[in-house]
């Protein structure tokens, strides 16, 4: 057997507690594994640990499992009569057969031998404090990521002196400022309705003198260019009226050049009360030779002007929480996205998610983390983060055309077996954003453009489409992928077709359940096409959802069956190239 491929731990997204009555347990195991038993029971059905009993438990097959590139991830869901468990599994191959227990691995010999000690696994104890809980409002919602400054320029009132025209084609500078605001913003709010959007995402909104608002200057005001309290009252205000949700930016891994406490420390040095707001290592510090990269202090990355806040310190950790303690009760908002999530302290992030969770349970805490986040998804900190790796893994499978069906499978289960299923719920999918290439500048062809959308959508989560992916705006790197929407054109109906197919998506997903449900398999009916994705979402007894894309470069016949959601470019049970199927069928 390959020992080294099989792994369990009683914690984390290998054993935990889905609600109150039942837990979950994951296995990974080597292929040449064909059966994994569990055998489970009270830990105290036999006596008290230590007392010289013989502990016996109840033989259960895991017959659940999903392909990764190689491991299988084996799982099952199981009900502890009194909310504590004691487990360990049995592992068969073809021509072998093995116990693994905690501190490793026991023969059938061994398991006979009277009085060997073996140390199962235990899960001691389901308290409801523990269980990992997430908004449930997030499954439901789609979501639109704005840029505020080139979205909608509503109000020239508070334009900036240095404003630029509205640009409705061509790239953009990052020293340019083009008016956007609140008030467009609120102008939009049927425009996104009617696309089908639900939730909104903003990005910095604070004071700041830059159009992207990262360096942020003044946490306890808005940026005057955006508008004020009372007009950012009313876009909430609005959104809700529409049933769409509000998501604010949090950047407290630093700060900008001119954040006050900041220039208190430049004019006063060690001498200042805010000092040890930052995390400095010697003074002065010399910034006409990169104080930054010489380790003088520590900023965002090497930026001399976005100087690192230290959330270790109970002052810092103190302030920041206030600030967003009262974007939550005065302002009414509905999410929290921290920017640069992973370099920000645990104990922030732990005391963040008390604070704001006791003043309104439902607001959805999210954290910028483009790697593994599992130490921040436990259930007290980060409710999930931005799914940068399944935005990857799907634009790499257009992308690299030597990839297979296969491979598609392995990457999607890898991001889906990562974290808990409370996490998986909510998850927060993109394809593109503020930070990266704008999809469109990656896919030239249309029909690829939006067969990625459609499988982003069918995936477990939440997704989020960036202001303009709806006309497949281009842009590349930043700040081209931070381009104006170009308000005349759309408004001319020149991109309407284009509308219309997101917009059939989002009606898709919010109309149909299972398009949102957490379970999914793929049954590789079309195998012999090596990119022919399929997977079906499997929630209901009845029924499940079927998506096919064909990624390959010929037509491929798929028979008729069930009701068809979504038919893009599937004629007479042809499948063409890049053509979309959706479809719901009775089982």
């Amino acid at each position: 057997m390959e020992f080294n491929a099989v792994y369990h731990q009683a914690s984390d997204n290998y054993c935990y507690p889905l609600n109150e009555d039942e837990l979950i347990i994951n296995i990974k195991t080597g292929y040449d594994v064909k059966r994994v038993n569990i055998i489970l029971g009270d830990p105290f059905a036999a006596g008290i640990l230590g007392g010289g009993e013989h502990w016996n438990g109840k033989k259960e097959a895991i017959v659940f499992k999903k392909r990764l590139k190689n491991q299988q991830w084996w799982t099952t869901t199981v009900r502890p009569e009194y909310k504590r468990l004691k487990y360990y599994f049995e592992l068969e191959t073809d021509e072998e057969h093995w116990f693994y227990f905690e501190d490793g691995f026991v023969s059938s010999e061994q398991m006979q031998l009277e009085g060997r000690s073996r140390q199962c696994f235990v899960f001691p104890w389901m308290n409801p404090c523990d269980v990992p809980r997430t908004p449930s409002w997030v499954n439901d919602t789609v979501w639109y990521q704005i840029f505020p400054d080139r979205f909608c320029n509503g109000n020239h009132e508070n334009d900036p002196v240095d404003v630029v025209p509205w640009r409705n084609q061509g790239s953009v500078k990052n020293e340019e400022c083009f008016g956007g605001d609140f008030d467009g913003i609120i102008s939009k709010l049927d425009y996104l309705k009617n696309l089908g959007i639900n939730g909104i995402y903003l990005t910095p909104i604070n004071e700041s003198p830059s159009n992207h608002k990262y360096d942020t200057t003044d946490y306890t005001k808005i940026d005057p260019r955006f508008g004020d309290e009372e007009t950012f009252r009313t876009l909430v205000k609005e959104a809700h009226n529409r049933g769409i949700r509000v998501m604010l930016d949090g950047v407290f891994n630093h700060c900008g050049y001119y954040f006050k406490p900041w220039q208190d420390v430049l004019a006063k040095g060690p001498e200042s009360e805010y000092y040890d707001w930052f995390m400095i290592n010697t003074w002065p510090l010399d910034f006409e030779h990169g104080a930054a990269k010489n380790k003088e202090f520590y900023t965002f990355a090497f930026f001399d002007n976005m100087p690192k806040l230290n959330t270790s310190n109970p002052a810092v950790r103190k302030y920041f929480i206030d600030i967003c303690a009262n974007w939550v009760e005065d302002y009414g908002i509905d999410g929290l996205r921290l920017d640069v999530a992973n370099e920000v302290s645990h104990l922030f992030c732990k005391e963040l998610r008390t604070r704001i969770k006791s003043i309104n349970p439902d607001v959805y805490i999210l954290g910028e983390i483009w790697h593994n986040a599992l130490p921040w998804l436990r259930g007290d900190e980060f409710d999930a983060v931005m799914n940068y790796p399944l935005g990857q893994s799907i634009k790499d499978f257009w992308i690299d055309k030597s990839l297979t069906n296969d491979d598609f499978e392995y990457t999607i289960n890898r991001c889906y077996t990562s974290y808990m299923q409370q996490t998986n719920d909510v998850l927060f999918n993109l394809l593109d954003s503020h930070d990266t290439k704008r999809l469109r500048s990656d896919v030239k062809n249309l029909d690829e453009y939006f067969a990625q959308i459609a499988a982003l959508f069918a995936m477990p989560g939440s997704p989020c489409i960036y202001y303009g992916t709806e006309i497949a705006l281009e842009g590349s790197y930043d700040p081209d992928c931070r381009r104006c929407m170009p308000w005349d054109d759309i408004e001319a109906g020149k991109y309407k077709d284009r509308m219309n197919i997101i917009a059939t998506l989002i009606a898709l997903r919010h109309k149909e359940p299972l398009l949102k449900s957490r379970n999914f398999h793929f049954p590789n009916d079309y195998a012999k096409h090596k990119r022919v994705i399929q997977f079906q979402k499997v929630d209901w007894p009845d029924c499940y959802v079927e998506v096919i894309i064909n990624c390959c470069e010929e037509d491929v016949e798929i028979p008729m069956e069930g009701e068809i959601l979504l038919g893009r470019h599937y004629i007479d049970s042809t499948l063409l190239s890049n053509g979309i199927l959706i479809r719901k069928i009775k089982r």
